[in-house]
């Protein structure tokens, strides 16, 4: 397994939420918007969100920073360390634009919850622990399905109890794992791996990814009005945002589309993600990990990840050293 492809994913993550975090929260009508007059114009290094400039990527980012930062430093997936981390990371109030059940859960975990029990209950189902997943899915890869799958569960939980946002984790974390192989991608074959993991925690996302060739039919502008819908129960979750909610089973799922759907264009895959609007950073964070775990570094455009940065730290040369040293240790 090539280690291009572990910092492609990190890289492909943060470049998609730095961009998404430009347009998080926008109608779908503006968002598409910014995608043709500014990314698609060559003009995203000139836009960023105050006070940040450009390249800024949010919690989404951190978040799967942290994680795999601890998966080196333990050899493996620690509970208990990588709560440690997410804590300290809220602690410092370095968190870009969090989630409200992940704020709280840090909060908990900050007064002595321990992490078994810190998770926001249900319904509190938002993207927060599936948007972080990627590097189980790089760590775990090839046969270690059933250490990944516990993996990405765990994890989960530290901040979300709701089985939806285990699926969800489990999902992005599994996609990961399956583009890293290099083989042509099969989409029927993928689909229905993820749907099987699914399965065991949320019969409801397991249904949504299995009709995920359905959706590739459509074009993104009527796709992303069905999956936005997708699974979302109106007295459970009140969303403030038009596109694609907060919602996991619906971000999830049109993260998986916009891969799907340019699954050898890591741009367009980006662009997909961001047209449909609402929760842009996050789905764009899944889908770019997921594309660059499966294009590499060399599928991502080089004069824009010049930019990332995490407040003035973690930026691009930063987070290839950490795909490259994770790399090294899943693979030792």
């Amino acid at each position: 397994m090539h280690k291009e492809k572990f910092s492609g994913c990190l890289v492909g993550q943060a470049l998609g939420d730095a961009l998404g975090f430009n347009v998080e929260g926008y109608k779908p009508d503006l968002a598409q918007k910014y995608v043709t007059g500014i990314m698609q114009a060559g003009k995203a290094a000139q836009f960023g969100r105050k006070p940040y400039d450009f390249g800024q990527y949010t919690d989404d980012t951190q978040l799967a920073r942290e994680l795999a930062i601890s998966l080196i430093e333990k050899g493996g997936f620690d509970p208990t360390h990588y709560a440690t981390r997410i804590a300290i990371l809220f602690e410092k109030k370095a968190a870009i634009s969090p989630p409200e059940a992940t704020a709280q859960a840090a909060q908990r975990l900050l007064d002595g919850v321990p992490w078994e029990k810190s998770g926001s209950p249900p319904p509190a189902a938002d993207s927060g622990s599936a948007m972080r997943a990627a590097p189980i899915g790089l760590f775990y890869h090839g046969d270690r399905t059933r250490e990944l799958v516990n993996a990405a569960y765990e994890q989960s939980r530290i901040t979300h109890q709701d089985g939806r946002c285990s699926a969800g984790a489990t999902v992005v974390a599994g996609a990961v794992s399956i583009v890293l192989t290099g083989e042509s991608l099969e989409p029927r074959r993928f689909v229905d791996q993820l749907a099987e993991w699914a399965m065991s925690h949320s019969m409801t996302f397991a249904e949504g990814i299995q009709r995920l060739p359905t959706w590739l039919e459509m074009p993104p502008t009527q796709a992303g009005p069905s999956i936005s819908e997708f699974g979302l129960r109106a007295e459970e979750i009140a969303d403030p945002w038009e596109g694609i909610p907060l919602f996991v089973v619906s971000g999830v799922l049109w993260a998986l589309y916009s891969f799907l759907k340019n699954p050898d264009d890591y741009w367009q895959t980006i662009a997909t993600a961001l047209s449909a609007g609402g929760n842009a950073d996050t789905t764009a964070a899944m889908a770019g990990a997921i594309s660059g775990a499966y294009n590499g570094l060399g599928g991502i455009p080089k004069d824009l990840t010049a930019h990332l940065t995490d407040q003035g730290q973690w930026g691009y040369p930063q987070l290839v050293a950490l795909g490259e040293k994770l790399h090294e240790k899943a693979t030792a």
